[in-house]
């Protein structure tokens, strides 16, 4: 009778560590696509700042040109609300 209780007591650490594996393979799954989103997102934001720094730099010409031009903001507001 012991013997077939200690049997069970083995399937039943058997399956606790079969269990353990278990999740230790979906932690660590979900630890690898964590990493693979933040470095899809370090790309993205690297892709955002350098479209930033363009547009910020169209921005000062265009100002630069506005200025040249001898155009300020207020007859600017002007020119666009006629159209």
């Amino acid at each position: 009778m012991l013997m077939f209780v200690l049997i069970g007591v083995l399937f039943v650490l058997i399956g606790i560590a079969g269990l353990q594996f278990t999740y230790l393979f979906y932690f660590d799954r979900i630890d690898r696509e964590r990493k693979k989103y933040i470095h899809d997102l370090e790309n993205r934001s690297r892709i955002l700042a350098e479209r930033l720094e363009t547009a910020e730099r169209r921005a000062e010409e265009q100002d630069k040109m506005l200025s040249d031009a001898g155009i300020n903001g207020e007859v600017w507001a002007d020119v666009i609300e006629d159209r």
